[in-house]
């Protein structure tokens, strides 16, 4: 028996199936999605999914997971896919009775890639010929609830017992508010969402359950220190927490090729050191030192410049800014518009902190981005930058996935199994 998964990416479910002890067979098209799955080593059919037949699945298909391409409805897009919405609706309809419209469907609709959120019917009406699959999970945008709720009315029919809903991932622990709209399904048991296991402010225990923790912050995710202690100095080629980033201002071109290595140096007989996070995140040059990570952080100068790093989501005017003691908003990529970058702001408002110039925004790494997203650091995203900053926005946090996976698999997650920063 094997677990189906339909536009399968990258891997966000496959790797919550992995964790969780379950292998599935992915169908994706993307090349280079294609070619981080088999890096990782994930089964994979290179393959259109809406040309692919069903035919070699029946009697063989215990649960089928999809997450069509979310273009044509995010918000990050032209959103053709709300315009196309009735024509992907009478798709749905058709393909839950037998009769296959969608070529004709397809020459009206605003957006190719429309459709694709029907497809899934397709699969599901063939398999249930066979009493199959026992449960389905599905994952899109916030707007594409309804096309979901026509999804569960069609499932209710043939026996399943469906849950339909919008779920923020930063409930479940991943350092994103993520909001995505869940269909969940199962023939065997009471479909249901996964109860949260963390809230935006943390909540005790009590007499009526166990509480939630705070939602994880990036600077937690990244491994960037804790609010509560100074951070180690920042060695050559060192970021928060030792990584690559961010830098001084006037560093970015010269850092462009080398950040992601770690290669870069400050000028000879000085040092970059960081300012406690409590405070905020500043740059000073003082004489070389060595620092262990648990000694305080440096004493800064009045010439010194204390600076709060935040991520912002896209170069548009209403771009989500987020400091790095909060999750992530939503990321996004796919066009030079949705870059996302650390940016800095002054702390205080001394004379000779307004006199000095706040280091440039730096683009965020496809390590970091993946990181965000719960993959692990090491997670072997294949492609040039913008290819892997696509796969990454697009994909599943497999943090969530495992936790609407796991009660179909009838196993327990451990989020601790879900490794982020190395």
């Amino acid at each position: 028996m094997i677990t189906l998964d339909l536009f399968a990416g990258p891997g966000g479910w496959s790797h919550a199936l992995n964790v969780l002890g379950v292998r599935d067979i992915g169908l994706e098209w993307d090349e280079w999605a294609c070619k981080t799955r088999a890096a990782a080593g994930q089964l994979t059919i290179r393959t259109d999914v809406a040309m692919y037949p069903v035919r070699p699945f029946l009697g063989r298909t215990v649960g089928l997971i999809a997450s069509p391409p979310c273009q044509a409805w995010s918000m990050a897009g032209k959103r053709l896919g709300l315009v196309d919405q009735p024509l992907v609706h009478q798709a749905v309809a058709d393909l839950a009775a037998g009769r296959d419209t969608r070529a004709k469907l397809l020459a009206s609709c605003r957006d190719e890639r429309s459709l694709l959120a029907a497809e899934p019917m397709r699969y599901l009406r063939a398999l249930n010929t066979v009493g199959e699959p026992e449960w389905v999970a599905m994952e899109e945008v916030p707007d594409v609830l309804p096309l979901w709720r026509q999804y569960a009315a069609i499932l209710r029919r043939w026996g399943f017992s469906v849950w339909t809903g919008i779920l923020n991932a930063a409930d479940y622990g991943v350092p994103q508010t993520r909001r995505r709209a869940i269909l969940l399904a199962s023939r065997v048991r009471t479909a249901e969402p996964p109860a949260p296991t963390h809230a935006q402010v943390a909540e005790p225990h009590s007499l009526f359950g166990p509480g939630r923790a705070r939602w994880v912050s990036m600077a937690e995710a990244l491994g960037w220190g804790a609010t509560d202690r100074p951070v180690p100095t920042v060695c050559a080629g060192g970021g928060p927490g030792g990584g690559p980033e961010p830098f001084p201002s006037g560093s970015r071109k010269t850092l462009s090729d080398a950040r992601d290595r770690g290669t870069w140096a400050p000028r000879v007989g000085a040092e970059i050191v960081l300012a406690s996070r409590r405070e905020g995140s500043g740059w000073a040059t003082r004489p070389k030192e060595n620092r262990s990570a648990t000694a305080p952080a440096p004493t800064f100068t009045a010439e010194a410049h204390r600076w709060s790093w935040s991520l912002r989501s896209n170069n548009q005017a209403n771009a989500t800014v987020r400091s790095i003691e909060e999750p992530a908003g939503t990321l996004f990529f796919g066009h030079r518009a949705n870059e996302c970058t650390w940016i800095a702001e002054p702390i205080g408002t001394r004379p000779e902190d307004e006199a000095q110039a706040a280091p440039e925004p730096i683009r965020i790494t496809a390590r970091e981005a993946g990181i965000l997203q719960t993959f692990p650091a090491d997670y072997p995203w294949q492609g040039n930058k913008g290819q892997k900053f696509s796969q990454i926005g697009n994909a599943v946090p497999p943090l969530l996935a495992g936790h609407l996976l796991a009660p179909h698999l009838r196993v327990s997650l451990d989020p601790d199994d879900f490794t982020l920063a190395a």
